[in-house]
């Protein structure tokens, strides 16, 4: 497909269903399989996870729709893309920070995420030694107490080596990906994982919900108790919504500027917002089942998939089994994501300095994996290090905790806020109409959402987390 004009002809998605399972690998995450069930164990069930619903379709799908249809326009990296939509709006191409900052912030979560990603391959290689040592019959750890599985991750933090060992391992998966390009990288991992990924999904839920818990586990995340849903509980719901689509760090932009000009943004954008959404419930349904029928707590937070669910296999037939195939399974998520992650500032090195991709993307790899070092770092060896301490808020944050902080605390639910005024505000209406492949009463209400209620409670989202 043609690129924005002076610049280099570019790949696109071989179809529209590969552009779908590509923006579904890139919402679908860490965020979905890790945090949405620790989210929703921390806030009550049933309140959060209804709340949650309703704030994908009022924030999230708005917004999602308002990113993808920048870069569809603008066919080239997010910067310039929101700049070629500035100028075809007679617009300042100032806007064009907006798609900086998207980048600029991908950038920083892919340099962490990796090494959550990490955890996830140690753990892999945990249940793979399992499986070898017990074989397929009873649980899973047998000989060892229930504190010896829970310092399993504790043990992993302690062993910085380790921890440097699996980022760097993680990261050079992703490089590999999208060094190959978009059709023989991206959308390989797209088109064969993603399935893959959701029959290991759909398999693990089925199995949970015969052999665990699973009507605790239903009554859980659907019963609606008004009395839970405080402000607190509400504000959680927002932020895992639009946390969970990958909203605010560019990826969007840049796989919509893969989207050719017959795709229904409209349309396309409610599969993928709808697509992540079930496999964050999923994950509820597929977590909690074992989790209830082991007798363990729901509100355990972060800890729930890493510490609890190990502690829940034991209980379990093949247990070593499962637990492989579930890490498996949140891996191939995890792959998909942080390879979204890793291709928006490839491409805006690839058109900015014009770079061949691979040195484009080891480029940006090399900066990712020094950030990522001092991430894995500062669990053990680092673990005083606190970088932003002049700041209140990250006060006692490690180096971690302050590039997770600084993302998702000001970068995404700002560049988020300004893609909601670019596009309600100063975009012209008749380009956006063009673009968004929708019409009648749902553009008006899509509309309305950008302009009005998606800028005030990001707002309220920014605040509560710098102030909250």
């Amino acid at each position: 497909m043609a690129g924005a004009a002076g610049s280099k002809a570019r790949e696109g998605w071989s179809s529209r269903t590969a552009f779908i399972l590509a923006a579904v690998g890139s919402a679908v995450g860490l965020g979905n399989m890790w945090r949405f069930p620790a989210e929703a164990g921390a806030n009550g069930g049933g309140a959060f996870v209804l709340f949650y619903i309703f704030c994908v379709l009022l924030i999230g799908l708005p917004v999602l729709l308002s990113e993808v249809l920048i870069g569809r326009h603008g066919q080239s990296s997010a910067p310039e893309s929101v700049r070629r939509v500035a100028r075809d709006s007679n617009a300042s191409t100032g806007w064009g920070i907006l798609g900086s900052l998207g980048v600029f912030a991908a950038f920083l979560i892919l340099s962490f995420y990796c090494v959550v990603g990490g955890w996830v391959l140690y753990y892999i290689g945990v249940f793979v030694s399992d499986l070898f040592q017990t074989g397929l019959s009873g649980g899973a750890f047998e000989g060892r107490d229930v504190d010896e599985i829970k310092a399993l991750l504790p043990d992993l933090f302690g062993n910085g080596g380790l921890m440097v060992g699996l980022n760097l391992g993680f990261l050079a998966l992703t490089l590999f990906f999208v060094a190959r390009g978009i059709s023989s990288g991206i959308e390989w991992v797209a088109v064969y994982l993603m399935p893959l990924f959701f029959v290991l999904f759909l398999a693990i839920t089925i199995y949970g919900a015969f052999t665990g818990d699973f009507s605790q586990a239903v009554s859980y995340l659907f019963t609606f108790d008004a009395s839970k849903l405080t402000g607190k509980v509400m504000l959680a719901a927002v932020g895992q919504a639009f946390f969970s689509l990958s909203l605010g760090v560019a990826g969007m932009m840049t796989y919509g500027a893969y989207a050719s000009r017959e795709t229904n943004l409209g349309k396309t954008s409610g599969i993928i917002a709808g697509a992540d959404t079930a496999v964050a419930l999923l994950a509820g349904l597929a977590i909690f089942p074992i989790v209830f029928a082991a007798g363990l707590a729901a509100n355990s937070g972060p800890g729930l998939m890493f510490e609890s669910l190990p502690i829940a296999f034991q209980a379990m037939p093949v247990g070593s089994l499962i637990g492989l195939l579930f890490f498996t399974m949140v891996f191939f998520a995890a792959l998909t994501s942080s390879v979204s992650l890793l291709e928006a500032p490839t491409a805006y090195m690839i058109e900015k300095f014009n770079l061949a991709r691979p040195v484009a993307t080891i480029t940006v790899g090399l900066g990712a994996a020094v950030l990522g070092v001092l991430s894995a770092l500062s669990f053990n060896e680092l673990a005083e290090f606190r970088p932003l301490g002049f700041i209140p808020i990250f006060a006692e944050a490690n180096f971690f905790d302050a590039l997770d902080g600084v993302t998702a605390k000001l970068f995404m639910p700002i560049g988020a806020i300004l893609t909601c005024i670019f596009v309600g505000w100063i975009a012209d209406a008749r380009l956006i109409d063009d673009e968004n492949g929708i019409d009648g009463l749902l553009h008006q209400i899509w509309r309305a959402l950008v302009r009005f209620v998606c800028p005030l409670v990001l707002s309220v989202i920014l605040i509560y987390g710098i102030f909250g």
